[in-house]
């Protein structure tokens, strides 16, 4: 029985974790075009996990920083939900 109840809760802990990824964090924005190379903070058309980009600058990776920074940042785009 608890092995049972800790499977179930583990899986509610692991959907409210993947469901928070999605909408992004709180107070944060999606920046795009200063991600150095292997420090983006998720997945691309070129690949689907953080800490994958090849090169710095791309202009399809991205970060999160707080919101209203990245229009500050030389090169940055904020890059809108999909």
């Amino acid at each position: 029985m608890n092995a049972a109840l800790s499977g179930v809760l583990a899986l509610g802990l692991v959907g409210a974790t993947a469901g928070e990824a999605l909408a992004g964090k709180a107070g944060m924005e999606k920046c795009a075009g200063i991600a150095k190379a292997g420090m983006n903070d998720c997945g691309t058309s070129k690949h689907s996990c953080a800490g994958e980009a090849k090169v710095s600058g791309d202009p399809e990776e991205w970060v999160y920083v707080p919101k209203g920074t990245c229009k500050k940042i030389v090169g940055g785009t904020i890059k809108q939900a999909s």
